[in-house]
């Protein structure tokens, strides 16, 4: 199956990653919410979250954890929500949407336009604090 999201992975499409290993990647959203909205996605390319084996299932949460806890240093926010949708695009995919008021959630909201600097920089911190703190 061949997506935005597979495209991504094979480097085809660029993204502003934040973490990679070999099971997985998370990249800040090209339309986010909020500044600092990332995803988290398996390599594997499985349409539904539900269908990914169960070890797969723990381990992309265990990846999105890490990723969290390096997006919270980051962007100023009271929590890291975790949405998953499944809609927008046929892989399996987890939201990580800094929030401060449930409205933040709101898929529904106008998505910002960030510039490329802007998203770079805001990578580039969160790469710097998954380094500092020992999650890559």
């Amino acid at each position: 199956m061949e997506t935005i999201f597979s495209k991504i992975i094979k480097g085809e499409i660029p993204a502003y990653k934040v973490l990679e290993d070999e099971r997985f990647v998370a990249f800040l959203d090209a339309f986010p919410l909020v500044k600092g909205h990332t995803l988290v996605i398996p390599k594997e390319p499985v349409d539904y979250i539900f269908d990914l084996d169960p070890d797969t299932l723990g381990d992309l949460h265990k990846f999105a954890q890490k990723v969290a806890v390096g997006l919270k240093k980051v962007i100023p926010c009271q929590r890291i929500s975790v949405a998953v949708a499944g809609l927008e695009v046929p892989h399996a995919h987890i939201h990580l949407i800094p929030m401060n008021q449930i409205s933040d959630l709101s898929f529904s909201n106008p998505k910002l336009k960030l510039e490329a600097e802007e998203m770079e920089g805001i990578a580039g911190q969160i790469k710097q604090a998954l380094k500092v703190g020992g999650s890559t």
